[in-house]
């Protein structure tokens, strides 16, 4: 059974950086495509960056791109989001995600394989 722990959340003023790490156990990670999704209060959880299992396609949200990077290190079994420029509207839980399928991974949050309990992300303007 895969299991994802996340770490690096935390409080962050706008402009700022931070950088989520989720962990990967109990199956071979280079099987897996990441994600990261968000969900905000009283909002849907939605998709923010993807990657294959290779790291040789990644795909991000609107309204993330420029300013956040997703990354992996199949050695090491993670997968990081670097997070540049933090605006308010980024405060949210951010939560790992893994399937086989990087098609699920990115576009049908329903049927993702595993999900990480979540870190918080608070931005303060």
């Amino acid at each position: 059974q895969v299991q994802l722990v996340e770490s690096g959340g935390g409080l962050v003023q706008a402009g700022g950086s931070l950088r989520l790490s989720c962990t990967l156990s109990g199956r071979t990670f280079s099987s897996y495509a990441m994600a990261w999704y968000r969900q905000a209060p009283g909002k849907e959880r939605e998709f923010v960056a993807s990657i294959s299992w290779s790291g040789g396609q990644d795909y991000y949200a609107d309204f993330v791109k420029g300013r956040f990077t997703i990354s992996r290190d199949n050695d090491k079994n993670t997968t990081d989001l670097q997070m540049n420029s933090l605006e308010p509207e980024d405060t949210a839980v951010y939560f790992c995600a893994a399937d086989r399928s990087i098609r699920v991974v990115s576009n049908d949050r329903d049927h993702v394989n595993a999900w990480g309990q979540g870190a918080l992300v608070t931005v303060s303007s």
